[in-house]
């Protein structure tokens, strides 16, 4: 979801370092020498970065204020199975 603010393990600020972790990676580092760049010398710090899944973008698509009646919903089910039946 969120890129967590301190490291879970050892307690460092880490939050900060995402986009900028990201930007090096794009620049073309390689992960080592990106988290390098970046004072990430312990394992737990790097573990941080390295398994984060950004998935707030994704989440965002999605309305949790939306109703749906029971018959949208049905109508929904069935393109959904119709979808996977090719």
């Amino acid at each position: 979801m969120i890129i967590p603010v301190r490291c879970f393990t050892c307690g460092k600020v880490i939050g900060n370092k995402w986009d900028l972790y990201l930007d090096l990676l794009a620049a073309g580092y390689e992960e080592k020498d990106a988290l390098n760049a970046l004072s990430l010398n312990r394992y737990c710090c790097r573990r941080m970065l390295m398994t984060h899944v950004d998935l707030i973008e994704k989440l965002l698509t999605y309305n949790t204020l939306e109703k749906v009646t029971p018959q949208e919903f049905e109508k929904i089910q069935q393109e959904r199975d119709q979808q996977q039946e090719f």
